[in-house]
C-alpha cells in the first residue's frame, strides 16, 4: 500500500528524533571526554547532528506537519544508565565504545528509511543528505574504537 504524506511526516519525524538523540548523546561524550581532541570533535559532531535535525525537521514542515524538537524518552532513559555506569569507569575508551554503539543504532535506523521504496523523491533527497552526515560519523567513530584496540 503506498504511503500518505502521515506516513512520509512520521518517517521523517522518527529520524527527526534518532538524530537530536545523536546530537545529545555527542554533546554528552565531550563534556564526559578526557582528551581535548575527543572533546572538539564530539563537539563538532553535535553540532552537525543538530543541523541535519533542522534540516529533517524543515522537511516535516515542507511536508504540513508539526515536526518534532525532542530526542525520544527511551534515549533520555539511557542517558541516564550510560552515566550512571560511566561515573563508575570513565576515560575516552568508555566515551567512544558508548558514541560508537550509538552510530550503530542511528545508522539502522536510517538504513531502515532508506530501504522504504516509497518515499517522496524530496522527501528522499533530505534523508540521502542527512545519511552522507550519518554514515561519516558512524565510520569516523567505528574506525576510532578500532585504532583503541590496537
Amino acid at each position: 500500500m503506498p504511503h500518505t504524506n502521515d506516513d512520509h511526516i512520521h518517517l521523517v519525524n522518527g529520524l527527526v528524533e534518532t538524530t537530536i538523540d545523536s546530537a545529545d548523546g555527542y554533546a554528552e561524550a565531550a563534556k564526559d571526554a578526557d582528551s581535548a581532541g575527543y572533546k572538539d570533535l564530539f563537539e563538532k559532531r553535535a553540532a552537525e547532528r543538530r543541523s541535519v535535525a533542522s534540516e529533517l525537521q524543515d522537511e516535516v514542515r515542507r511536508l504540513g506537519g508539526e515536526p518534532k524538537d525532542d530526542g525520544t524518552i527511551l534515549a533520555a532513559a539511557h542517558r541516564v544508565f550510560v552515566n550512571l555506569r560511566d561515573s563508575l569507569s570513565k576515560g575516552d575508551e568508555a566515551v567512544i565504545n558508548e558514541v560508537e554503539s550509538g552510530e550503530d543504532f542511528i545508522k539502522a535506523k536510517y538504513e531502515k528509511a532508506l530501504g522504504d521504496t516509497d518515499v517522496d523523491a524530496q522527501t528522499r533527497t533530505v534523508i540521502e543528505k542527512a545519511w552522507t552526515s550519518v554514515k561519516s560519523g558512524h565510520d569516523q567513530m567505528r574506525d576510532i574504537k578500532l585504532a583503541l584496540k590496537h
